[in-house]
This record gives structure tokens, C-alpha cells and sequence, in this order.
């Protein structure tokens, strides 16, 4: 978890703001493991992570200039930018599971005014 991420997460916190949501967490528990391939001859790192459900996101860095290239630097980014992808993949889920529940309590609802 990033510095910033850390405190939007307080900020949050502090705003009691505790309805269904993601959170720093729950998107490092989704990944249950990392690669690396840095392309020969170039500056091109990718980062594939692997997802609890079998699903790889890839982010990947590059040094526009050779000699800034550090391999080190290259993994961070391009495993930040995968890891950034997973927020859309897990929020896109977690709508769709409110999404289900509010039609299931709509039906509930319904069902229970026919029988009036």
C-alpha cells in the first residue's frame, strides 16, 4: 500500500464512509503471485500478476533512456501499474454484486405487494 493510498484510506476512515467498498487490502489479497520479464535489449519491464480467480493483469514501465534504466525501478512501476488495474476489475465486481442484491430485495418487495 502506497503513502497516498494510506491516507486516503485514514480519510476515509475518519469520514465513517464504511458502506460496501474496496480497499488497499482487499485488492493486495486478490493477487496471489507475481512475474517479471524485462525484454532483451531494451528498457521494457512487464509485471503479469496473477488474481485469486486465475485472471493476469500486466502493467509495464520502460526507461525512455537506456542508461536510467534500473531493473529494480522498472519491476516497481510495472507491478503498481498491474496492481492499479485490479481497482476497476474489483469495483466493476463489487456493482455487480449490489447491483444483484438491490434487484433481489426489488423482487422481495414486488412479491410481497402481489400478495397484498
Amino acid at each position: 500500500m502506497s503513502k497516498d493510498e494510506k491516507q486516503t484510506e485514514a480519510e476515509i476512515q475518519a469520514k465513517g464512509l464504511n458502506h460496501p467498498r474496496l480497499t488497499p487490502q482487499l485488492i493486495d489479497d486478490a493477487i496471489i503471485s507475481e512475474q517479471y520479464y524485462v525484454f532483451p535489449g531494451s528498457t521494457v519491464t512487464v509485471c503479469a500478476l496473477k488474481l485469486r480467480n486465475g485472471y493476469v493483469t500486466v502493467g509495464e514501465s520502460a526507461a525512455a533512456s537506456p542508461e536510467n534504466f534500473s531493473r529494480e525501478i522498472g519491476r516497481k512501476i510495472a507491478r503498481e501499474n498491474a496492481r492499479n488495474k485490479i481497482w476497476s476489475l474489483e469495483g466493476y465486481l463489487l456493482r455487480e454484486k449490489l447491483h444483484q442484491r438491490d434487484e433481489a430485495a426489488s423482487v422481495d418487495v414486488d412479491a410481497l405487494q402481489a400478495v397484498k
